[in-house]
């Protein structure tokens, strides 16, 4: 596969953005593969996802992001430079509920997600043999009633010990204390088993089941101090019907919560999603 430098931004919206960029990438003979972008008018606010085909520059990520920084800085933008040769380390978390851990393996392993995967962490042993078939480490960090301090000590232990630049809670069934999830921002990405910001919490389809609708869902989101208000990645519902019980909404929903994972955590990989305050913009 070509190796490819992704320049993604976001600045304060004004005439010749998109020139000033491309002008800056000819200049150094760049060869744009890809190229998005996007103006909110209502923010008054761009945003732009190029792809560069590393080959035919002459430097690497670094310099390119060193030679545009006079740029950035004159359009007052927000920017970063990545290179699909190193790939992003994400580390796993997980309880009981095996789906997502399961599709996200998997893909992993036949090579749909460009991702190394150092480690899985869970509260509990259930999946250790699930991890370690593929070759992953497993750590079983308990929960111990009364000192949660404790688990979650260990657990931003073990994300700074393999240097995780992403977190994935594959249906990790713990809230995440407030220092960690300010440690990462962007960068600790969660499935919520309802169609957020609806039923907000724990048991959300027996929450949907008494409250009689037709759709559930599910969403992915990052993950902020506030639970489940984190900015949304993606979504995705699944339609039922007065004849489905709970447990039928539980089978549909982990279809569905399974596929929006993936795809957003695909999407986090592959830069294509730009938070801006609790929203975002994805170029998919």
């Amino acid at each position: 596969m070509e190796r490819v430098l992704r320049l993604v931004i976001s600045c304060p919206d004004q005439v010749g953005i998109v020139a000033r960029v491309s002008g800056f990438l000819a200049q150094y003979n760049g060869s744009i593969l890809e190229a998005n972008h996007h103006a909110d008018l209502e923010q008054g606010w761009f945003f732009m996802r190029n792809e560069i085909k590393a080959s035919s520059l002459p430097f690497g990520a670094e310099k390119l992001a060193e030679v545009f920084a006079p740029i950035a800085e004159d359009l007052e933008m927000n920017f970063q430079v990545t290179d699909t040769g190193i790939n992003k380390k994400v580390v796993l978390m997980c309880s009981r509920d095996s789906h997502c851990l399961a599709d996200i393996l998997n893909r992993w392993h036949s090579g749909d997600l460009d991702c190394d995967i150092p480690c899985v962490i869970s509260n509990h042993d259930d999946l250790r043999s699930l991890v370690e078939w593929h070759g992953i480490p497993f750590h079983h960090v308990p929960v111990e009633a009364g000192n949660k301090q404790a688990h979650f000590d260990e657990v931003e232990r073990l994300i700074a010990q393999y240097d995780a630049d992403t977190v994935v809670l594959a249906r990790y069934m713990q809230i995440l204390p407030e220092a960690l999830c300010r440690n990462y921002p962007g960068n600790i990405i969660n499935i919520h088993h309802s169609f957020l910001p609806s039923f907000i919490g724990a048991r959300p389809y027996h929450q949907a089941h008494d409250r009689g609708v037709k759709l559930i869902g599910a969403t992915c989101h990052y993950v902020t101090a506030d639970l489940d208000a984190g900015p949304i990645i993606d979504q995705d519902v699944v339609r039922i019907t007065h004849r489905d019980v709970v447990e039928d909404m539980v089978r549909l929903g982990k279809d569905c919560e399974k596929t929006v994972l993936a795809r957003g955590l695909r999407w986090h990989l592959q830069d294509r999603v730009i938070v801006h305050g609790n929203k975002t913009v994805v170029f998919n």
